[in-house]
């Protein structure tokens, strides 16, 4: 690779596109930064979705990152229409049939409490009928809006999703919209896990690290 690598931690707004040119009325990554040339997001989220991103012009760990068969950790949590029981959550654990193709295992868990976050600048809907709850889940791949897909096939609809862990970098320290080059010691431990999993992909689903 000729550039120096870059690695950003970038925490998106809800209404953001997770790309550098506009459309459909949202804005994007280049009304943040500003930041490097060349760098791109490893693994996207949708404009309604929050959270955590990596930006890097390091291809080989974007590939590392973001193909399924490197079992690359993304924590998020999810507000929901209702309190899921514990069969729904047992079928989030064991993978749900989305369109034709059986979602892998995931760490699923029902939190106590909400979750700290910034407010939406578009709130949630609200019924005063419908109670809601959070939950915590920690998928090993990345399929197009997966999450909600998942949570809506067993009855409890998604509101609102912010991934808050990629591996072990979080959210801690960025509000929506602050972005912050990793530490060395982050980009030391990243390219470790990487290197592991490119020569062992099985490793990536015994470790969150």
């Amino acid at each position: 690779m000729d550039a120096r690598p870059v690695y950003i931690l970038y925490y998106k707004p809800y209404g953001i596109l997770s790309q550098f040119s506009h459309e459909s009325g949202h804005g994007s990554l280049a009304d943040f930064g500003p930041f490097p040339a060349g760098v791109y997001p490893a693994g996207r989220l949708d404009a309604d979705s929050e959270g955590l991103m990596l930006l890097t012009n390091d291809n080989r760990l974007k590939q590392i990152l973001t193909e399924p068969r490197f079992g690359h950790p993304r924590t998020y949590v999810v507000q929901v229409e209702r309190t899921p029981d514990e069969h729904a959550l047992l079928q989030l654990r064991r993978g749900v049939m989305v369109e034709g193709r059986r979602t892998r295992p995931a760490e699923v868990r029902l939190l106590a409490a909400d979750p700290v976050l910034p407010p939406r600048p578009v709130p949630v809907r609200f019924r005063k009928s419908v109670p809601t709850a959070w939950l915590e889940l920690t998928l090993r791949e990345g399929r197009n809006r997966q999450v909600r897909k998942m949570t809506a096939k067993v009855g409890y609809p998604t509101l609102r999703l912010v991934r808050t862990r990629i591996g072990a970098l979080t959210l801690e320290g960025l509000q929506p919209g602050d972005w912050r080059m990793l530490k060395d010691e982050e980009i030391r431990k990243l390219r470790h896990r990487a290197e592991r999993v490119l020569h062992d992909p099985s490793a990536g689903q015994r470790s969150s690290s």
